[in-house]
């Protein structure tokens, strides 16, 4: 593959790590409509923090194409000798859960106005089985003018980067793989495993590696709003539900899930998009539903907890004021997408409450943008509050003196099940 040159199209959470991985053995032209984005990549700089800033600086070239390492752009010139085009666009859903191609629809516009004879189309985005050859080829087609599967060619690679993660970054988790025809499969698979340490696995067709790639996250949303159920009926018995979850967990084949907030651009979105092919079909998915149900109601029940533990205290509600610490989707990570701790926000909002949030790793500004919501990265001495509720384990909250921001007469509701001192509440 000495004359291999590859486009990213895409350059956030999954791209950017994607495209400086490639770099390391091969030209890489990162391409993305975003020019704040280009501008901050090619200064040096990643504001998602997936690459540090060190790993970037020394990827990046001068010139696109011209040697092995990463240059960034929004120019389409700069990816038209590309070889292998790359897509890892986001696929989120609107407000009623329905799935949003709409930035797949682009990318392929996109790519499909470079597209040569012999060139390798790759998509990475989270879709449900079908969306790379029947929602996809035809754009390319239509754009190119070129015939598929005897002019280029299509392959998917799901994504599984875990933002906020440095252990298992993207070259150590195995990537799954796929072709329009055996040959491009095993082409598509020795790419990937020229890079991925972790290796690859040759999934038998494209629709099976989409439809692999939406059942993982699935699996977890479902797994993970069963426990929050267990967690609904012995905070109502008056059992700890971490205890429990501690003594099952003591057989070799308990699964470990905790309960929680299940945000993210993942794991709270992915499921729809299997529900959504299901339904056309002509099939309703219960359990895949019900979850759903489960998890995205977890942000009102948290509220209602707190108030009620407030309650029991004697606290006035309306006009009391709490602490919300974090409002990202995961911990150690500023990724705010899809963050089901807005949830717990507008509820506790809703009963007349002044909220304040605190997070040390989110952007002020793209959360006013994304949520219009305030928040901020630390709080004053002296600023007092009626309650404050944990809705994300950074790790600078376990260092952080609670004490000194709560009332006398004061709630601690912990949703992560992480602090061990002062808990009136928790998940």
């Amino acid at each position: 593959m000495s004359s291999t040159k590859i486009a990213i199209i895409g350059l956030g959470y999954v791209g950017l790590p994607l495209a400086r991985l490639f770099a390391t053995k091969y030209p890489v032209v990162g391409f993305d409509i975003n020019e704040k984005r280009i501008k901050e990549l090619q200064s040096g700089f990643d504001s998602t923090l997936e690459v540090s800033n060190e790993v970037l600086q020394n990827a990046l070239v001068s010139k696109p194409g011209s040697e092995i390492g990463l240059y960034c752009s929004n120019d389409l010139k700069d990816i038209e000798e590309c070889n292998f085009y790359i897509v890892t666009v986001p696929t989120p859903v609107d407000s009623t859960n329905r799935p949003i191609l709409t930035p797949l629809i682009k990318s392929s516009e996109t790519v499909g106005k470079v597209l040569k004879k012999g060139d390798v189309v790759i998509y990475e985005s989270t879709v449900y089985p079908g969306v790379t050859e029947d929602e996809c080829v035809p754009i390319l087609e239509r754009i190119s003018g070129l015939s598929f599967n005897k002019d280029f060619f299509v392959g998917y690679s799901p994504e599984r980067i875990n933002p906020g993660d440095k252990e298992h970054t993207v070259e150590k988790i195995l990537k799954v793989t796929s072709g329009s025809t055996p040959v491009i499969a095993t082409k598509v698979d020795q790419l990937y495993k020229s890079v991925i340490t972790a290796g690859t696995f040759l999934a038998s067709s494209i629709k099976v590696a989409e439809a692999a790639k939406v059942i993982e996250n699935s699996q977890r949303d479902i797994n993970i709003a069963f426990v929050n159920e267990l967690a609904k009926i012995f905070n109502l018995m008056g059992i700890d539900t971490h205890d429990v979850l501690e003594a099952a967990g003591t057989k070799w084949n308990f699964l470990p899930f905790k309960p929680g907030l299940v945000g993210g651009h993942c794991i709270g979105v992915d499921p729809y998009y299997l529900a959504q092919k299901a339904q056309e079909y002509g099939y309703h998915p219960e359990i895949i539903l019900a979850g759903r149900r489960m998890n995205d109601g977890m942000g009102k029940y948290v509220a209602s907890e707190v108030v009620k533990l407030m309650v029991q205290k004697d606290i006035k509600v309306k006009n009391s004021r709490i602490l919300v610490l974090g409002i990202t989707f995961k911990e150690n990570c500023p990724d705010v997408r899809n963050t089901k701790a807005v949830d717990v926000i507008k509820n506790l909002d809703s009963y007349g409450i002044e909220t304040k949030v605190l997070d040390t790793w989110a952007e002020p500004q793209e959360v006013l943008h994304e949520y219009g919501i305030k928040s901020y990265k630390k709080i004053e001495a002296g600023d007092l509050f009626d309650a404050i509720v944990l809705t994300v384990a950074h790790r600078e909250f376990l260092e952080l003196d609670l004490s000194k921001y709560l009332k006398e007469n004061s709630v601690l509701y912990d949703v992560k099940g992480i602090l061990t001192e002062g808990v009136t509440g928790r998940l």
